[in-house]
């Protein structure tokens, strides 16, 4: 019961990823503030038993709803503990001349604004209680090129780079900030670019028909890593970018002082001489 007495705001957290988030953390001992922009989707987390669950309906591109969230969480528990970010949406799928302007302006301010928002509402709270953990979803296209969906890897390439920055302007309150790379993930967010055909490319749609086939990566499992980062087995580890398939994360603890001072698990560009080259 790692997280027993404690709050937890998972966004997002009512489908999909979110929602095994939702059951990892109250398996846990968190009480929630499970948040959806579709209140029809709460009733996927009446099964949550234990602990206290509450729901609240925003849109997390919406300031005045987000601060309404945190608001809501601090009269119902009296603090925040852990702040999830999981809310997301693909956007517009296809070159970046077919796309849909709003749409692709949509996703920026859900997948980039709105963890944004959400942070910037809980950081004041636990700040004042010095400590807190904040866990913030990056994935296709953050660390690399996701041609045709722009918005998309636009979105979560920013939102590498904002857990890095925020990490460091709070890092003297106890607060660790990280983000998960998740991996291929079967969620709707797969269905919705099985369903755009041809949009996605050639070489993207061979790579989800093949993932659809074999099952992708379990829910659950990015669910123990965001229970990792969000406990205490992960302090001090902040600022940082966390594969869950690639990076040895449950080791991260052995070698805290190597990352911590050095660029490991961060976004950097990388320069001549990291190949070899004396430009």
């Amino acid at each position: 019961m790692q997280f027993d007495g404690k709050v937890a705001i998972i966004t997002g957290g009512s489908l999909g990823i979110g929602l095994a988030m939702s059951k990892a953390f109250a398996a846990e001992g968190a009480n929630l503030v499970v948040v959806s922009n579709d209140k029809t989707q709460f009733e996927n987390v009446k099964e949550i038993t234990g602990v206290q669950v509450e729901t609240f309906e925003a849109d997390v591109s919406k300031p005045e709803q987000v601060d309404a969230m945190v608001e809501f969480a601090l009269e119902k528990f009296g603090t925040v503990d852990i702040l999830v970010n999981c809310a997301g949406i693909y956007g517009p799928i296809g070159l970046i001349t077919d796309n849909d302007v709003n749409h692709w302006i949509t996703t920026i301010n859900i997948n980039l604004y709105g963890t944004f928002l959400c942070m910037r509402a809980v950081l004041p709270t636990m700040m004042k209680n010095n400590r807190g953990k904040i866990v913030n979803m990056s994935g296709g296209g953050g660390a690399s090129p996701l041609p045709r969906f722009s918005a998309y890897g636009t979105a979560k390439a920013g939102v590498i780079r904002l857990t890095e920055t925020i990490a460091n302007e709070v890092k003297d309150y106890n607060i660790d900030i990280n983000a998960i790379a998740p991996g291929a993930v079967n969620t709707r967010l797969l269905d919705e670019s099985l369903a755009a055909g041809n949009a996605v490319g050639p070489e993207f749609r061979a790579k989800i028909l093949k993932q659809k086939e074999e099952g992708g990566v379990p829910p659950e499992k990015v669910a123990e890593l965001a229970v990792y980062l969000a406990s205490s087995e992960s302090d001090g580890l902040s600022g940082r970018l966390v594969s869950l398939l690639w990076d040895k994360w449950r080791d991260s603890k052995k070698h805290l002082e190597d990352i911590k001072n050095s660029d490991i698990y961060t976004m950097r560009r990388i320069v001549p001489e990291d190949r070899g080259f004396k430009w």
